[in-house]
């Protein structure tokens, strides 16, 4: 893989990750696994528009699913993703300085 073509497809996860919502659902996800009802709370909208965000991360190999009975529990796949969390804090905290 070319160096353009990494950050050509870090782009797409970073991109995956830019929205409010999502980052709600993946900091909840990073305490253990949950089912989309469990999110449409936590983020306010309804089960398909979180539907359609898990599948979006989903997609991007940020979380992953699991099916029991009729339930659908959600996880994040790679939990590193969380660093960028304090990462974006780190630079809002310089930018007010």
């Amino acid at each position: 893989m070319s160096k353009c073509n990494g950050f050509a497809k870090q782009a797409r996860v970073l991109k995956a990750l830019a929205n409010e919502s999502r980052l709600i659902i993946v900091d909840r996800l990073s305490r253990g696994e949950c089912t989309v009802g469990d999110l449409t709370e936590l983020v306010g909208s309804d089960a398909s528009t979180v539907s359609k965000h898990l599948a979006l991360l989903r997609a991007h190999g940020i979380v992953e699913d699991r099916r029991a009975g009729n339930l659908v529990y959600y996880r994040l796949l790679t939990p590193c993703v969380c660093k960028f969390f304090s990462c974006a804090t780190q630079v809002l905290e310089e930018r007010s300085r």
